[in-house]
């Protein structure tokens, strides 16, 4: 199949409009509805409905598009890839990480990096989820756990326990629970133990639990819980690294918390030459050693 045809028929697709699409590619419209005719007679199939709107792919038009989407972002990738010899870091990285983390943690600092790298495209992918990075389904990843698979580069950034925090207008006036028994009288809030999440989370739920517990509340990330103890509706366990940017909850059963958590970051050992790749990695590296620095400094100062 003529390459050039696929092009020009995904500028059209794209655009819905034969002229935009000329446009585009400093083709006139007659020059494009040519090459369009031509592929559909190549592939004897009609792949748009001409409306005096524009252009709808049809179902065929659908299954082609999907196709040339797909080649166009890993020619765009590889492009990308390609020009990372230079010194300049831009394009797309793909970032996959817990919600938690990713919205709690990581988010809320990326002003910094794109500061830094304005051209840069990040492509945040939150979920629980591990993806398989040598498979190319993110470029790098941060893990709660480390990574098995032997042909990826990862680095230890620090540990997080799971912990129960409230806010005090809760604790003013419920009160303050003195033990693990004492939960039994407050509301929790928590990931339910069979919902996707660190194991150490879902073992310290699941000992809260077992104290016979009169309200609960369970979201599945714990971006829903914070949001249910900002709003003083109950206890939640949450990790211990959201305590920098929201110092107003209170931790409570101070003796109650997880078992470590060490977060890893990972990516392929291809792309360890990368621009990007050494970008992030450096850019979250000195962030974590500055959220250690101010909680070291916030112990003190208590």
């Amino acid at each position: 199949m003529d390459w050039d045809k696929l092009r020009i028929f995904h500028a059209v697709a794209d655009a819905g409009s034969l002229t935009h699409a000329g446009d585009t590619l400093h083709l006139s419209q007659s020059a494009v509805s040519r090459q369009i005719r031509a592929l559909e007679e190549l592939l004897n199939a009609t792949l748009f409905h001409r409306h005096a709107r524009g252009l709808i792919l049809t179902e065929q038009g659908e299954l082609l598009f999907d196709a040339t989407r797909a080649m166009a972002k890993r020619l765009d990738t590889a492009t990308a890839r390609i020009k990372d010899s230079e010194e300049e870091v831009f394009g797309e990285l793909r970032v996959t990480t817990t919600i938690g983390f990713g919205s709690l943690w990581l988010a809320p600092r990326l002003s910094k990096l794109y500061d830094r790298y304005p051209d840069l495209k990040i492509d945040l992918m939150l979920e629980e989820r591990v993806l398989d990075l040598p498979m190319r389904e993110a470029d790098v990843a941060i893990r709660m756990k480390e990574p098995s698979q032997a042909d990826l580069i990862r680095k230890r950034l620090m540990s997080v326990r799971m912990r129960c925090y409230a806010s005090p207008e809760y604790l003013s006036e419920n009160g303050t629970p003195e033990t693990i028994e004492d939960i039994a009288n407050h509301r929790l809030i928590c990931q339910n133990p069979s919902a996707a999440q660190v194991a150490a989370g879902a073992g310290l739920v699941a000992r809260l639990l077992a104290n016979d517990v009169r309200s609960l509340l369970t979201v599945n990330n714990y971006f829903g819980v914070l949001q249910g103890v900002v709003s003083h509706l109950g206890i939640g366990v949450l990790p211990d690294y959201l305590i920098e940017d929201f110092p107003q909850l209170e931790r409570v059963l101070p003796d109650v918390e997880s078992v470590e958590v060490p977060v890893f970051l990972a990516f392929p050992e291809e792309l360890r030459h990368s621009k990007r790749i050494m970008a992030f990695r450096d850019f979250v590296q000195e962030e974590v050693i500055a959220h250690r620095r101010r909680i070291r400094e916030r112990g003190e100062q208590e």
